[in-house]
């Protein structure tokens, strides 16, 4: 029963922050909806874990990423380096998780060698179309991208059954990237604040919804 309610908060946080807030200005209900979305995703992981510590590296993960949305509820640029933070520390969990979890013996093939190696060059490709407008955060995002790359790279080390978990963080990384590219170089898709913005949140909601669910199944 708990949850259903939890599935049914964090839905419903996430349509109504879409629907109502995700290109409104910073308040608190607009951060409070983006917040409950993730964070009854950390709560429904400690429920259904038997609390141990993957569980528990699962619920910090998406607790953090939860703190990291109010940072960046409000003005992304002004609390740009805490919500980097918050999220550098849930891939490094995730990197955990995914890495305890995965198929070690397998990591060899050539699919997965592909696969993470196209990961690894889009993020190198990200990261010096951004390069000359990064400032002062230059090593900060480099430190983020990498700890990115290492979750998705992981991701893809888990067993085939996995795969919402490797789509989640495909998605993460996706969102990660449309978002960069509108702080730092002002660029949106298709020229659409609009669909820029739905974009980030979709990516981002969803990819973490689905490493949740891949995580507990």
């Amino acid at each position: 029963m708990l949850s259903i309610l939890l599935i049914t908060l964090s839905v419903s946080a996430a349509i109504a922050y879409a629907a109502g807030f995700v290109l409104g200005p910073p308040s608190p209900v607009r951060t409070g909806l983006k917040m409950a979305a993730v964070g009854a995703l950390a709560v429904l992981a400690w429920q259904n874990t038997n609390h141990n510590a993957l569980g528990l590296m699962v619920c910090v993960a998406l607790a953090l990423s939860a703190i990291g949305d109010g940072f960046l509820g409000g003005d992304p640029k002004r609390w740009l380096p805490l919500g980097l933070g918050s999220f550098l520390i849930a891939h490094i969990l995730y990197v955990a998780a995914f890495w305890t979890l995965g198929e070690h013996g397998h990591w060899l093939s050539p699919l997965r060698i592909g696969l993470i190696a196209a990961s690894i060059l889009g993020a190198v490709g990200m990261l010096v179309w951004l390069w000359p407008h990064l400032g002062a955060m230059r090593a900060a995002v480099s430190v983020y991208m990498a700890a990115i790359v290492a979750m998705l790279a992981t991701s893809i080390l888990l067993p085939w059954q996995a795969w919402p978990i490797m789509v989640g963080a495909l998605a993460f990384m996706a969102s990660d990237a449309i978002l960069s590219a509108e702080l730092f170089r002002g660029t949106k898709l298709a020229g659409s604040e609009r669909l820029t913005a739905y974009a980030i949140w979709g990516l981002y909601y969803g990819g973490q919804a689905a490493i949740a669910y891949g995580l507990l199944i």
